[in-house]
């Protein structure tokens, strides 16, 4: 079996989403006198390559720990959007069944190409990477339900389009520009494309329904392109977890 790890490094240098608390991570012993290192970390759930819980959203929804390992294990569609990915640019259902074959019940996993801009990469662009990359609409939404699809992992910030989030208020010059591209390319306005009652639709309104996502994938990701294969999310087994880092792996016959 050929293993490929679709995950990023994560270290101090990793960005979270913005606003959250960074990984920090200091030593309280080192080996001498007893021969054992030992490390502190203080860190929110939502650095490098994590999986979003239901609980994250969801009040009723179930914490890391009661997510059933073949939940998050199974056949998979890895897709590459690189092609047609631009800043601020959306992608629909269509731009992935056009790609790769999905099947009722995969997970699948998402490859914009923004991972290029990821902090551990040569061209390396925490705000190109957070704020600017693709991201999916109202339709796309409603088709990962009705193909029942285990859940979805994404090479960026977000498995919302950025400026359906909080950024759209934390970061106003970027939302002007987000705006223009949107009225110039679809002929809709910020507002028009990402109406209120969709506010980070990838979140609110697919979590409560089970259909859960992982963000900042990496790794060995760009040699899957457009093809089917099996992956597994590995969590740690976090009770009360909302989130959780994770290890997310493809599995090949070799």
């Amino acid at each position: 079996m050929k293993l490929y790890d679709l995950s990023q490094g994560t270290g101090i240098l990793t960005p979270p989403w913005p606003t959250y608390e960074p990984l920090q991570v200091k030593f309280f012993k080192r080996q001498a006198p007893n021969g054992a290192s030992g490390q502190l970390i203080t860190t929110s759930n939502h650095v490098g390559t994590h999986l979003d819980g239901p609980l994250h959203f969801c009040t009723h929804g179930k914490d890391i720990a009661s997510l059933p390992l073949d939940s998050l294990y199974g056949p998979a569609a890895v897709v590459d959007l690189s092609d047609i990915a631009e800043d601020y640019g959306v992608y629909t259902s269509k731009d992935i069944t056009d790609r790769v074959e999905v099947r009722e019940g995969d997970i699948l996993i998402i490859h914009t190409g923004y991972v290029k801009y990821s902090w551990d990469q040569p061209e390396a662009d925490e705000v190109r990477y957070m704020c600017k990359h693709p991201g999916p609409t109202h339709e796309f939404a409603q088709w990962a339900l009705k193909m029942k699809l285990k859940w979805i992992g994404v090479d960026c910030g977000s498995a919302d389009h950025p400026f359906n989030t909080k950024i759209r208020e934390w970061m106003p010059h970027l939302a002007r520009e987000c705006d223009a591209y949107l009225q110039k390319k679809y002929g809709k306005s910020i507002d028009e494309m990402f109406p209120t009652a969709d506010y980070q639709l990838m979140h609110i309104a697919l979590f409560p329904s089970g259909l859960i996502h992982a963000e900042n994938l990496g790794g060995e990701i760009g040699k899957l392109l457009n093809r089917r294969t099996v992956v597994g999310c590995f969590p740690w087994k976090f009770v009360d977890g909302e989130s959780a880092f994770c290890r997310i792996v493809a599995f090949e016959e070799d």
